[in-house]
């Protein structure tokens, strides 16, 4: 998921630099969504996995 959002943020930025703004906008918004959302993810997990380990011990 990361890869994807660094994938729109590059896509975002070259889009700037050519003037297409309302392209770069748009996938700046989907690289930010994408990037929170892969923390999200990440932070769930690591709880998930903090409470499973505390479980078997």
């Amino acid at each position: 998921m990361l890869k994807w959002a660094l994938i729109f943020f590059l896509i975002s930025v070259v889009a700037g630099i050519l003037g297409f703004t309302d392209i770069a906008a748009g996938t700046r918004t989907i690289a930010k969504w994408l990037f929170f959302l892969a923390i999200a993810i990440f932070v769930l997990f690591l709880i998930l996995g903090l409470v499973a380990g505390e479980a078997l011990l």
